[in-house]
């Protein structure tokens, strides 16, 4: 629900953060729940959409669950991104987050609270309520624009994790491949024959294609 009387710009007060300007080329995917978009002041959603530019991420309006979708290096993170505090949808608000924590693994809640009244009635709530810490993550902020720039920098970590996680997983197969080679080209016919399937003559040419120079500089085409 959007703050009303409230305006937003994309101005010098909100620059985009250096350490997340010139990502790539398609950096992500911002998916907005058509529902939540309909909620906020016209002026947040202008913001909203000159950041994602500025940072290389598409932005597509979707009827989906949650408030938010990004996905981002291979990864889809969710977010509720309560733009007002209301007390008298508190209820609403921490059931809703319930439903969604089994339905997304990545989610996060960023909550504007601009005044320590808020601030003391979300306390109240997420203990009432019974939420358990991190599952999920509760993110507070004190206005809305900085929320969005925090989700998407959580966004964009999330996504530069996964991939980094990629490629240490393919650099140790690499080397598990290159080891695997390397042992097979110093085995003996015997040892080749004990500990795989391939037969006496599959086995001899193995070893003789890796410690033979007569065979293996020799053509193998007529």
């Amino acid at each position: 629900m959007a703050t009303a009387g409230s305006s937003y710009s994309v101005s010098t007060d909100h620059q985009v953060p250096s350490s997340l300007v010139n990502l790539g080329n398609g950096a992500g995917v911002c998916i907005m729940s058509n529902a939540w978009k309909d909620e906020q002041e016209p002026s947040l959603i202008s913001f909203i959409s000159a950041f994602l530019s500025a940072n290389s991420f598409r932005l597509n309006f979707v009827s989906i669950p949650p408030d938010l979708i990004f996905n981002c290096g291979g990864v889809s993170i969710a977010f509720v991104f309560v733009t007002k505090w209301d007390c008298s949808t508190v209820a609403s608000i921490f059931s809703r987050v319930k439903r969604l924590r089994g339905q997304f693994a990545q989610l996060y809640v960023v909550v504007t609270l601009s005044t320590k009244e808020q601030s003391d009635s979300f306390m109240r709530s997420y203990f009432q309520y019974e939420m358990e810490f991190g599952k999920p993550a509760f993110v507070q902020v004190t206005d809305a624009e900085m929320g969005f720039e925090k989700i998407v920098k959580i966004a964009h970590s999330r996504g530069v994790c996964k991939q980094q996680k990629v490629a240490s997983k393919l650099k140790v197969e690499l080397y598990q491949a290159i080891g695997s080679i390397e042992a097979i080209a110093k085995a003996s016919k015997e040892d080749i024959l004990a500990n795989t399937d391939l037969s006496s003559e599959k086995a001899e040419t193995l070893t003789r294609f890796f410690q033979d120079p007569e065979f293996y500089l020799s053509p193998k085409f007529n």
